[in-house]
């Protein structure tokens, strides 16, 4: 597998990944995306959104959203295409995210919903770590749910 730039051209095959409300709410916190919501997130300032891609297909996607007054980057909007799950696919970009986040700060971070077991065990699986209570206390003051918090 091996990581690139997110392209335009991506999008509508990304955002095709989800396949339910529900997972869709897991991964972005909507009920549906279209081709061109993906895109528009990739061209947000502060955000460098990658692809993953095994023999030339777009297997996953996710992005470094950084924070240079913090001195950190959150890892965001992780998905893997669906033929793809469960093959070791997300712990892979989970690495290479975080691999690519720590070339702009040290601190590393990642939030997922607290009902989404396999993506809590796909990032545990990559080695990240919940982060102390307090500190995902402080972090989901603000939050629409009590995120779980890992740090890589």
């Amino acid at each position: 597998m091996e990581l690139t730039a997110f392209e335009p051209v991506h999008a509508a095959a990304v955002a095709a990944w989800a396949t339910t409300p529900e997972e869709t709410r897991h991964w972005c916190s909507r009920d549906e995306v279209a081709a061109a919501t993906v895109a528009g997130w990739a061209a947000e300032p502060d955000v460098v959104a990658y692809v993953a891609v095994v023999d030339g297909e777009p297997v996953g996607y996710g992005e470094l959203w950084l924070d240079d007054d913090e001195a950190e980057v959150e890892l965001a909007r992780l998905i893997v295409a669906p033929g793809h799950r469960g093959r070791g696919a997300g712990r892979s970009l989970v690495r290479m995210l975080a691999a690519r986040a720590r070339d702009h700060h040290p601190a590393v971070f990642l939030r997922v919903h607290p009902d989404n077991i396999p993506a809590l065990r796909c990032y545990t699986g990559a080695g990240l770590r919940t982060v102390p209570a307090e500190q995902a206390r402080e972090w989901n003051r603000s939050q629409p749910v009590p995120y779980v918090w890992l740090a890589a």
